[in-house]
C-alpha cells in the first residue's frame, strides 16, 4: 500500500514569528533609531504655531516632495539660538525616532539654525519691516545725549578688547565713572543677558547705592551676521527701545548693521568712536572755554566802548547843571523872602487876637461848677454812708430772728428740757423700742453729753428702749461700754 506524502502549508509566511503591536512599534524604532542616529535635515518649517502649554514645540518640516513631523522639547527650546518662525528654512539637527501612539516617525530636534545667510537676511529684512511698522524707528522718538554724562553704562563683555579700548579712550579724553555690566555678546542666552542689562541700568534709582547712568553704550566687536545675531533678536530690539537712558550702539564695524543700531538713539561705527560720543575730550573743552572767555572778554569792552561812546554823545546835547538849577533857585531865594515876612506878620495878627479874647476870658465859672459839684458829691456821700448803716441793720435784725427760730426747732432745745436722744451703732435715730434687739449697742445724747448703752429686756414688751422716750420701765440690768455707769 502507497504511503501518501505529508501535505506543507505553502502560504507565504506562515512560518514567520508572530509579534504584539507594541513589539513591532518597538522594534520598528530601534531600527531607525540604530540606523540614522543624529542627522541634519534641511527644509521648511509648517504648521509652526508657537510652544504648547507644556513648552514643547510641534510642527512639520517639509520639501516639495515630502514632509516630516518635527518635535522640539521645552528643555532644547530655551536653548536655540534661532526660534523657529512659520515658512523659514532651516537646517535642523537631531535624532531620527517614532511616535508608537500614531504610527508615525519624527525628528526630535536638538540645534536649529536658519538655511544659510540668504534665510538670514530675509528674516533680518522681514524682523525689520515688522518694527518699522510699529514705529521703532522713528526719529521723534530718539533721545538726546547729554553733553557732560557724570556716569556711562556699558554692556559689552568683559574680558574682549572691546571694553579696554573703550576704556582707554575714556582715559585719554575725559575721565568719568564708568560701569560694566557683563554680558555674553555672542552664542546661546546672550540676546536675553543683553536686554536684561538694558533694563537693569534702567531699574537703577536715581541717587541709589548704584548711580544711575546718564547714557548707556552696548558694544561689540565686528563679525559675521551670525556672530552679530543677538542684536538682531526682538528681545534685545524692545529693550533699547523702551530704554528711558539714551543709548548708543557700537555693534560691529562700520559696515556692519543691526536692529539694535535702528532703533538706539545714535549709532556709532566702532565702541570706540561710541567713547568719543559719550563724552568730550577734556581738551577741546579747555580751549573752547578760552575761546569763550576771550569772546566775553571782547564783547564786554566793546560793549563798554559803545556804551561811553554814546553816552559822551547824549551829555553833548544835555543843557549844563548851574543853567537847570538857575531857575528854580532864583524862585526858591523870592519864596524865601516872602516867607520871612509871612511868618512875622501871622504872629503879630495872632498875637492882636489873643489880647482881644483873653480880657473876656475868667476863671470864676469854673470854680463855681466845681463847688456845685463838691457839695453834691458830699450830700450824695453822707446818704450812702446811711443807707448802708441801715441796711446792715435790717439784714442783722432778719439774721437774729432766723437764728433765734432755728434754736427753738433744733433737738437741743428738747434736750434741755429732760429728753434723750437714742442711736444705734450705725448713728440712725432710734424711733421704736421693738427695732431694737436685746444686747445691741445703742448710743444715748443728753443736753450735756452722750454715752454708750447696750440694751437689755424683750423689745416686744417695750422695755429696754422707751427711757428714751421718757417713760420709766419697769427697772432692769443695763450693761454699758466704756467704764460707764447705768443709765437708769
Amino acid at each position: 500500500m502507497a504511503s501518501t506524502p505529508p501535505t506543507s502549508d505553502a502560504r507565504p509566511g506562515a512560518n514567520a514569528p508572530e509579534f504584539s503591536v507594541s513589539e513591532l512599534s518597538g522594534a520598528i524604532k530601534r531600527a531607525l533609531e540604530d540606523g540614522f542616529g543624529y542627522v541634519r535635515l534641511r527644509g521648511e518649517i509648517s504648521g509652526y504655531r508657537g510652544p504648547h502649554a507644556s513648552g514643547h514645540c510641534y510642527f512639520a518640516l517639509k520639501d516639495d516632495r515630502a514632509k516630516i513631523e518635527a518635535v522640539i522639547w521645552k528643555g532644547s527650546f530655551g536653548r536655540l539660538r534661532f526660534k523657529p518662525e512659520e515658512g523659514m528654512e532651516v537646517v535642523a539637527q537631531g535624532k531620527i525616532t517614532t511616535f508608537p501612539g500614531s504610527s508615525k516617525y519624527q525628528i526630535v530636534i536638538e540645534q536649529l539654525e536658519p538655511a544659510g545667510a540668504g534665510a538670514l537676511m530675509a528674516l533680518l529684512e522681514e524682523r525689520k519691516r515688522k518694527f518699522a511698522a510699529e514705529g521703532l524707528f522713528e526719529e521723534a522718538r530718539k533721545k538726546p545725549r547729554p553733553f557732560l554724562p557724570k556716569v556711562v553704562g556699558i554692556v559689552t563683555s568683559p574680558t574682549g578688547a572691546v571694553i579696554r579700548d573703550m576704556l582707554h579712550g575714556f582715559n585719554e579724553r575725559f575721565p568719568t565713572c564708568v560701569l560694566l555690566w557683563p554680558v555674553r555678546v555672542q552664542g546661546e542666552g546672550s540676546a536675553a543677558e543683553v536686554a536684561a542689562a538694558i533694563r537693569g541700568f534702567n531699574a537703577l534709582e536715581i541717587g541709589g547705592k548704584i548711580p544711575r547712568p546718564d547714557v548707556l553704550i552696548v558694544a561689540r566687536g565686528g563679525g559675521s551676521l551670525e556672530d552679530l545675531w543677538s542684536f538682531n533678536e526682538e528681545i534685545v530690539v524692545r529693550a533699547a527701545a523702551e530704554s528711558r537712558i539714551p543709548l548708543i550702539s557700537a555693534v560691529g564695524h562700520e559696515t556692519d548693521w543691526t536692529l539694535i543700531d535702528l532703533v538706539a538713539d545714535a549709532r556709532a561705527p566702532t565702541p570706540t568712536k561710541a567713547a568719543e560720543w559719550a563724552v568730550p575730550k577734556y581738551s577741546e573743552l579747555i580751549e573752547a572755554l578760552d575761546k569763550f572767555q576771550l569772546r566775553k572778554r571782547t564783547a564786554i569792552r566793546r560793549v563798554l566802548a559803545d556804551t561811553r561812546t554814546h553816552l559822551k554823545a547824549s551829555s553833548r546835547g544835555l543843557p549844563k547843571l548851574q543853567d537847570l538849577i538857575a531857575l528854580p533857585r532864583q524862585r526858591f531865594d523870592a519864596v524865601d523872602r516872602r516867607l520871612s515876612r509871612a511868618l512875622l506878620a501871622n504872629t503879630r495878627a495872632h498875637g492882636t487876637r489873643l489880647a482881644r479874647v483873653s480880657g473876656r476870658l475868667s476863671a470864676q465859672p469854673i470854680v463855681q461848677k466845681h463847688s456845685r459839684c463838691r457839695e453834691r458829691l458830699d450830700v450824695l456821700e453822707r446818704r450812702a454812708g446811711q443807707a448802708l448803716i441801715n441796711r446792715v441793720a435790717v439784714r442783722r435784725r432778719d439774721l437774729d430772728g432766723k437764728s433765734a427760730l432755728l434754736k427753738s426747732l433744733g433737738y437741743q432745745s428738747v434736750l434741755s428740757r429732760g429728753f434723750a436722744l437714742v442711736r444705734d451703732e450705725t448713728g440712725v435715730t432710734v424711733r421704736q423700742a421693738r427695732s431694737v434687739s436685746p444686747g445691741a449697742a445703742l448710743s444715748v445724747q443728753f443736753s450735756d453729753g452722750r454715752i454708750g448703752v447696750v440694751a437689755d429686756g424683750d423689745p416686744a414688751t417695750g422695755t429696754g428702749a422707751e427711757s428714751a422716750a421718757g417713760t420709766k420701765p419697769p427697772r432692769q440690768k443695763t450693761r454699758t461700754r466704756g467704764g460707764q455707769g447705768s443709765l437708769f
